[in-house]
């Protein structure tokens, strides 16, 4: 458990907002903007057609892939992990790889209430602020720190891998460390840090969204 850092500004990327009155994070942030919050449009559920299911009796909590659909077409269909979709979204390598068709990946997608409970913004590293104090993320070098740190979190819950096979042991997009899944009484728990897996929101072309009961410890350090 790290302890929450200074207390750092928040600020607005672009247009976007990551949740009511929670996260606002930069694309290109400027020194106005560090003092500006723009409300975000609620993203609205995408109505795309789904495929039939090929088999006759299909799991319930793993619904069938949906032929053309990719994860990019259904990321923001879920209230419940808008927080992570916007963030995701706003990095472009992640959205290119959500966009392709040829890379399947395993998005283990928190929770909105797992990103709120942080102690820190998914953009601050205590590491950062107990070397350069409480002006870690303010200035050029600063932001650009920011968006570092928010493409590290993000990478670090995309499994580059669909389908991923139970105890099948695979480094997350960040690179981190290798992270796997077990079943126990039929649920999904990804592992080394016992994360519950509440349901798989999205069984796609390119991949699947699992939606998980918490963040993964991707700010741990050799």
């Amino acid at each position: 458990m790290v302890e929450p850092g200074p207390s750092t500004p928040t600020y607005g990327l672009h247009d976007d907002i990551l949740a009511s009155q929670f996260i606002y994070v930069p694309r290109r942030p400027t020194d106005e903007s560090l003092n500006s919050h723009q409300p975000r449009e609620q993203q609205k559920p995408l109505n795309l057609p789904v495929m039939p299911p090929s088999d006759s009796n299909p799991d319930p909590h793993h619904p069938p892939a949906q032929g053309t659909v990719i994860l990019s077409d259904v990321m923001s269909r879920d209230k419940s992990i808008n927080i992570f979709a916007g963030l995701a979204q706003d990095i472009d390598p992640v959205t290119l790889r959500l966009d392709d068709s040829n890379k399947n990946t395993t998005v283990l997608a928190p929770l909105n209430s797992a990103v709120e409970s942080l102690p820190r913004k998914p953009w601050e590293d205590p590491y950062e602020y107990n070397n350069l104090g409480a002006d870690a993320y303010q200035g050029d070098e600063g932001r650009e720190r920011a968006r570092r740190n928010l493409r590290r979190f993000v990478e670090a819950h995309l499994v580059p891998q669909s389908p991923w096979g139970e105890n099948e042991k695979v480094k997350t997009i960040d690179g981190d460390r290798e992270v796997w899944w077990e079943s126990r009484d039929g649920t999904k728990f990804i592992q080394p840090d016992n994360i519950e897996v509440v349901s798989v929101a999205s069984a796609v072309a390119n991949g699947e969204i699992w939606i998980v009961k918490d963040v993964r410890n991707y700010s741990q350090r050799p």
